[in-house]
């Protein structure tokens, strides 16, 4: 470093002691100092631009790593709160499940049974499953009805439906009405290929079986787009527009049309109601035969002669 400021030094001296256009050369010397010339100034400006990025990639961490604990406790926050509604309709909706693993693929009368279909365990198609569950919320006495949701394509997302069980009931001290939503596969609706583990974390906190209020459902999808979009932002990779928020609401929220199941079962369920309709029937002279013929005696051939 001094070797090198002793060239400049008796660079600068030859400038000013020389003739002729030394001026020239002296004022080209102090515009070089002036701009931070030199191979020290050069080094100190590149180390300086390492540690700007060294603290702008720290800041990214501890940004990203706030993102996803608030997504966390907000998301856990909004699953954990319940009613007494929502509890009894989920105690409801959990026997339905059961009932539906007891009795296996029966419970899809549609003729078209596809194993574990309705994404919460049981046999069967999903409709059939949601038949099923609406059939026996009615029988508990709630409101209960299968929603198909349709939309149309729109420049944002594309067309798309999805059919859900939900629960409309009136309380009498309040005005208007609560909206409980039954999803079999709630979790299914939001698992994405090659995500990344935080965003994994949060799809595990999901249940299986979602059954809850219209707005604590709004909030998840809210909190899991807002998650996806975070997530595919990370990894730099695409979002696919069936991954929005417009189109993941769109499901639950969007126009629907409301049946409600005909001639409610009982407690045995269409699972029972659907062996008893094939029970094999035997016909009135194979029954009185049966029945009313004493045992056939065993005679020895006598031969005639």
């Amino acid at each position: 470093m001094f070797r090198g400021m002793d060239r400049m030094l008796g660079f600068v001296e030859e400038a000013v002691g020389g003739g002729g256009g030394g001026g020239g050369d002296v004022d080209m010397v102090f515009e070089f100092f002036e701009d931070g010339g030199g191979g020290d100034g050069s080094l100190g400006s590149c180390c300086s631009f390492d540690q700007d990025d060294e603290e702008e990639r720290i800041e990214d961490v501890e940004e990203s790593r706030a993102f996803w604990e608030e997504k966390h406790q907000l998301l856990q926050a909004t699953l954990c709160r319940t009613t007494t509604l929502e509890s009894a309709i989920r105690r409801a909706t959990k026997e339905a499940l059961r009932g539906s693993q007891l009795g296996g693929e029966a419970v899809c009368v549609c003729k078209r049974p596809v194993a574990n279909g309705g994404g919460g365990g049981g046999g069967g198609c999903r409709v059939c499953l949601l038949r099923e569950i609406s059939n026996r919320l009615q029988n508990a006495g709630f409101n209960s009805a299968i929603c198909k949701s349709k939309w149309r394509k729109s420049p944002d997302i594309p067309s798309g439906e999805h059919t859900y069980v939900d629960v409309v009931e009136k309380p009498g001290n309040k005005k208007g009405e609560i909206r409980v939503i039954v999803e079999l596969n709630l979790k299914g609706e939001f698992e994405m290929a090659r995500a990344s583990e935080e965003y994994n974390k949060l799809v595990n906190e999901l249940p299986q079986v979602f059954v809850g209020k219209s707005e604590r459902l709004l909030t998840v999808i809210k909190t899991m787009c807002c998650a996806a979009k975070k997530c595919m932002k990370e990894k730099k990779m695409h979002m696919g527009p069936w991954r929005k928020h417009k189109y993941m609401q769109a499901k639950w929220f969007g126009n629907c049309e409301r049946t409600v199941p005909t001639r409610p079962i009982s407690s045995t369920g269409l699972a029972a109601q659907h062996r008893a309709a094939n029970k094999p029937r035997a016909s009135m002279l194979t029954i009185d035969l049966l029945d009313t013929l004493p045992a056939m005696q065993h005679f020895t051939a006598v031969e005639v002669v």
